[in-house]
This record gives structure tokens, C-alpha cells and sequence, in this order.
């Protein structure tokens, strides 16, 4: 039996165009069409409505350094003074979640990757103090574990503990969803951890995105004109996103020999390709979490080393429409309507937003075949330009590569898609078919409703 539930879902920030953020909305309006009330606790709203809690948020300057003393080395305390710094922490949150769950009268909790990742680590600990405190029943929601991520080290007993009680805990009283198989295997061998696997789902039913009076001049905000191709990467800009792979991509694309095959055949779309047109990679993600800015920089380099035509319009792209300090601010969205083709070359993946967001567009899209989309996603049938999944080798900057012949393969495709309307036709309503089937909301609201059983 199923009783309706107020919920509390916490995240280190909603309402913006990152992974967890966007699938944690679709968890909340399923929840909501079952008669739940949720409410949203968060370090930052951005576009959400929800309870503000300013220490959840982990780009705070003390909650990195936390952070990096935590799975890193510890840099800025002896273990004593780690212990300390994390306690005082956990105290200030345990009180905030302490007033949060009274005044909404919360009765049931989804930690949305607070538990696994650990971002704030401070977070994960107070709320499963607080959690025990009011006896509350949990699905722990989580997308990325710590240890997925690259050189992590336990730097002191403290540490340990905390990974170890916390990351995630265990309890009856919660139940685990993972986005995907490998999660799964790798909680429970590790932690001795049951999950359900829950993928990462999209809105297929929605009206599609279209080109309208507020976003109609996109294009020419960014200096583009309508016989330019567009590649989009929409992801954050981090580097397991494998953005430099975008880069060989576009280069590939714009080499002489393919220019010559796009202005002989036109585009699909009836627009001509002319010695003006410019082949361009657009990046709509933020760089935030690129917290030294080390990657980015490495990607401009890259980008203007090898003459490759590449934007970043972060600045210009929120999750929602909105008008900042007197400027207009596109939705993610909107930046679909105008690509051509969707790169989405990442090296790591917990699931993929923006795999599915290209289907929900009908758009066409390169891939590296990345661990998940290997176990979980490459079998249902897609068809997609695909980079291969090994890394050849770094160059000197740690910048992944590809063999040659591969990248070349794909660019052929590319021009393919990009000349051929009938060919690119089947392949989006191919795709588009295929990800409804077996990823829409639907799905997800199979998946959740016996998780919320009593």
C-alpha cells in the first residue's frame, strides 16, 4: 500500500541544467502526479522554488577545501583539525535540516546524490544523523558515487569513517535507486548494498522544442548565421565530458575535403554550405565546476591550435527562459532548436542527460561509447555516429585522443547526416521511437511507484 507522502528532496543545488538537477524535476513531478507534496531543500534554487540552505552548496570556498582535504590529501588541517572543521559542518547543517523537516512536516526524504558523491561532504553526514533523529523512511537517489571519480584517496581516519558509515549509509529504513548497472554491481560488492536500478528518462510526450518569437534570434546572439552548422555540446564543461574529442571532431568535419562535399550537396534543411559557412562547435554548459578553470583553457587552447571555430555560451543558457541584469537568457532547450548536431563525446557517464535530450530533439549525435552506454544503453538499438570506447592516448596537456581512422569514420557519417534529409529523418524518428519506448516518464513512473510502497 501506498499512502501519500511529504517529501523532502535535498540536493546540492536544483533548478539548474546539471544531470542531477534536471532528472530530480522529473522525479518530482511523478511524485506529485501520485499525489505526493514535495519540497525542494537545496544550497542554490537557481530557477526551482524550494528552501534555501546556503551551507548545502558545494562550490562555498570552505566546502571545496573541504572536500579536497576529504578525497584528496589533506592540505589544510591535521586529521584532528579535518575532524573538527567537518564536525562544525555537520552541527550548522544538522539544525538547518532540523527546520526544514519541521516546518514542511516532511515525512519521507530523497537525498539526491548527497549520499554517494559527497560533494559537501558535511552534507551526507547530517542528514543521515538527522534522518535517525525523526526516524524517517528514504530512497537514496544516487547518480555518481565518490569513488568513480578520478584519484581518490581517503586522507585520514575521519575520512574513512565518514566514507564508510555515510557514502551511502545503511539502513531499513532506505532504500537505494542507481542509474545504472555498473553502480549496482559495484554498491553492493563494495558496501554489501541492494539497489534498484532506475535510468535516466525524458519527456517524450511534451511539445517539441521550436523556434518562436523569443528565441528566434539565437543565431545571431552568438554570431551564427543560418549556413552555419552548429555542433552542439550541451553538457557541463568538465573534463570527463571528453570535450577535446568534440574538437578533433569539428577540425575533422571543416577539413577541405568535406567542406567541398557540404557545399556540393546543400544542407539537409535546403540551406546552402558556401566558402562563408563556418563549421562550429558550441558549447551551452556551464564551467563552473571546472573549479580551477584548468580545462576550459586547455579546450580554448586546443580549439585555437588546431583552427577549430569553437564558442562558449554558458553565460547565455540557464535551465529556464529568464532575463538576467537586463539581458535575455535562453533555455537549455533553445539551444537545441538551432544545432545541427549534438556532440557528446564523454569518457564517463553516470547515465546520460544529454544523450536522451538529442532523441527528445530529433537530432543526430556522436558519441564516445562510455562504460554505461556500453552496459545499459548501446543494446536497445541506437544509431548514432560513435567515436569507438578507448582512448588511444593523452597528449602532453592530458587531453584524451582517439585513432585517427575512427574519428575519420565518423566525420564521413557526419557529412552524411548533415547532406542527406532523408537519412537524418530516419535516423532522429528512429531514435526518437526507441528512446520513448524504453525511457519516457512512463517508464519512470513504473520504476518509482513500488519504490514508494509501504
Amino acid at each position: 500500500m501506498t499512502t501519500n507522502k511529504t517529501i523532502g528532496i535535498f540536493h546540492y543545488q536544483v533548478g539548474r541544467t546539471d544531470g542531477v538537477s534536471l532528472e530530480l524535476e522529473k522525479w518530482q513531478r511523478i511524485f506529485e502526479d501520485l499525489g505526493h507534496t514535495v519540497h525542494l531543500c537545496a544550497g542554490d534554487l537557481g530557477s526551482a522554488e524550494g528552501t534555501l540552505v546556503k551551507e548545502m552548496y558545494h562550490h562555498l570556498p570552505e566546502i571545496e577545501r573541504l572536500n579536497y582535504n576529504t578525497f584528496k590529501e589533506l592540505r589544510d588541517f591535521d586529521a584532528e583539525g579535518y575532524k573538527e572543521e567537518l564536525c562544525r559542518w555537520v552541527n550548522i547543517l544538522e539544525e538547518r535540516f532540523r527546520e526544514f523537516i519541521r516546518e514542511k512536516k516532511i515525512d519521507f526524504i530523497i537525498p539526491q546524490n548527497v549520499w554517494c558523491v559527497a560533494a559537501n561532504p558535511a552534507v551526507a553526514v547530517a542528514l543521515e544523523r538527522v534522518r535517525r533523529e525523526f526516524d524517517l523512511p528514504a530512497l537514496a537517489h544516487n547518480h555518481d558515487f565518490y569513488w568513480e571519480r578520478n584519484e581518490v584517496a581517503l586522507t585520514c581516519p575521519a575520512a574513512i569513517e565518514l566514507a564508510d558509515k555515510y557514502l551511502p549509509p545503511r539502513s531499513s529504513k532506505i532504500k537505494h535507486a542507481v542509474i545504472n548497472s555498473l553502480g549496482q554491481k559495484e554498491l553492493a560488492e563494495r558496501k554489501g548494498i541492494s539497489s534498484t536500478v532506475v535510468p535516466n528518462i525524458f519527456d517524450f510526450e511534451a511539445p517539441p522544442w521550436e523556434a518562436d518569437e523569443y528565441n528566434s534570434d539565437f543565431r545571431e546572439r552568438i554570431g551564427l548565421k543560418e549556413n552555419d552548422v552548429i555542433l552542439l555540446q550541451a553538457t557541463r564543461v568538465v573534463a570527463r565530458k571528453g570535450i577535446e574529442l568534440a574538437i578533433d571532431f569539428a577540425k575533422a568535419i571543416d577539413s577541405p575535403k568535406r567542406r567541398a562535399q557540404l557545399q556540393a550537396k546543400g544542407l539537409y534543411n535546403g540551406h546552402p554550405f558556401t566558402n562563408d559557412s563556418r563549421v562550429v562547435l558550441v558549447l551551452a554548459g556551464y564551467a563552473r565546476d571546472d573549479v580551477s578553470g584548468g580545462y576550459i583553457r586547455k579546450l580554448m587552447d586546443k580549439a585555437q591550435q588546431e583552427n577549430v571555430d569553437m564558442i562558449h555560451v554558458g553565460d547565455l543558457i540557464e535551465h529556464g527562459r529568464q532575463i538576467l541584469d537586463g539581458e535575455k537568457v535562453y533555455s537549455l532547450w533553445d539551444s537545441y532548436v538551432f544545432a545541427d548536431f549534438v556532440t557528446y563525446p564523454s569518457l564517463w557517464e553516470g547515465w546520460g542527460n544529454q544523450f536522451l535530450e538529442a532523441l527528445r530533439a530529433r537530432l543526430p549525435i556522436m558519441l564516445f561509447e562510455y562504460p554505461v552506454y556500453k552496459a545499459d544503453i548501446k543494446d536497445k538499438g541506437f544509431r548514432v555516429v560513435s567515436l569507438g570506447g578507448e582512448v588511444k592516448e593523452r597528449n602532453p596537456q592530458g587531453l584524451a585522443r582517439i585513432a585517427p581512422q575512427t574519428l575519420e569514420a565518423a566525420a564521413d557519417q557526419a557529412v552524411e547526416l548533415l547532406t542527406n534529409a532523408k537519412l537524418r529523418q530516419e535516423t532522429v524518428e528512429h531514435n526518437f521511437r526507441v528512446g520513448r519506448e524504453n525511457y519516457s516518464m512512463d517508464a519512470l513512473r513504473k520504476y518509482l511507484t513500488p519504490l514508494m510502497k509501504d
